[in-house]
């Protein structure tokens, strides 16, 4: 198998001043430490850890912050939104190659496996790591997510992605297209139509009506690969995360911690 080439978007829109970053004492929110560990080493490493993965490529707006890495890493300087990082980058990396970020604290080898494996096996051009609400409230009790609420389920996003094809690009380009409207989700909903919009206000928009929408305005198959794990849904986004992401990276049991 040819090693598998992946992406971890490090960028951060506030840099230094982000409240993460600024509550860590560190120049960017990617190297935040977590029980010692600056995040982007964590995901490193995991992505290290796995067998399937090729040259790991990092995206952040000041490469300079990530020197220590560059023997492990190419550094990219980021663009404006993370949707733009990933189609400047394709030009470099191509396809297919593996998408995740520097806040992704908890990735593990067993995930990116699953995902991976799950993805070759779906026959889309690009593919997106996804849990139910049930499982991550199964194996997350603690945490508070953003759900994608649709009539067969509620989702969160896991911040994986697998980019198969040459195809995967045009998605990338719709996503650019709704990142700049990610401050209106009525206008997002519209650029996916107005059928989309109207079935989301009834709650009537279900996984297979988004996929083939996507594959409609992109000529791109995509899929939605759910996750067995409901811990691969976390990210560090607050502070609430970081407290969440170091207890539950604690190897001692609560009741033995001082």
């Amino acid at each position: 198998m040819t090693p598998l080439p992946v992406l971890v978007l490090a960028g951060s829109r506030e840099g230094a001043l982000d409240p993460l970053a600024r509550y860590g004492k560190v120049t960017h929110k990617a190297l935040l430490p977590i029980q010692g560990v600056p995040m982007v080493e964590r995901v490193i490493k995991a992505l290290e850890n796995t067998p399937q993965i090729g040259p790991i490529w990092v995206s952040i707006e000041d490469p300079e912050c990530l020197q220590a890495y560059a023997d492990r890493v190419h550094l990219l300087p980021a663009a404006s939104t993370p949707s733009a990082s990933v189609s400047q980058a394709l030009e470099l990396i191509g396809t297919p190659c593996l998408v995740t970020t520097a806040d992704h604290a908890l990735l593990r080898k067993e995930w990116i496996e699953e995902f991976l494996s799950q993805s070759a096996q779906s026959g889309a051009d690009l593919t997106a790591a996804v849990a139910s609400r049930q499982t991550v409230e199964r194996d997350v009790p603690a945490t508070k997510r953003t759900y994608i609420p649709l009539s067969n389920r509620q989702l969160s996003g896991c911040n994986l992605f697998w980019l198969g094809t040459p195809r995967a690009g045009a998605v990338v380009k719709l996503w650019e297209k709704l990142q700049q409207e990610r401050k209106h989700p009525f206008r997002m909903a519209w650029l996916l139509g107005p059928g989309t919009l109207v079935k989301a206000l009834l709650r009537r928009l279900g996984t297979r009506d988004v996929e083939e929408r996507i594959q409609a305005l992109t000529g791109a198959r995509v899929a939605l690969i759910e996750m067995g794990n409901g811990q691969a849904a976390v990210d560090v986004d607050k502070l609430e995360d970081y407290h969440l992401v170091e207890r539950l990276l604690d190897p001692q049991p609560a009741s033995q911690v001082p």
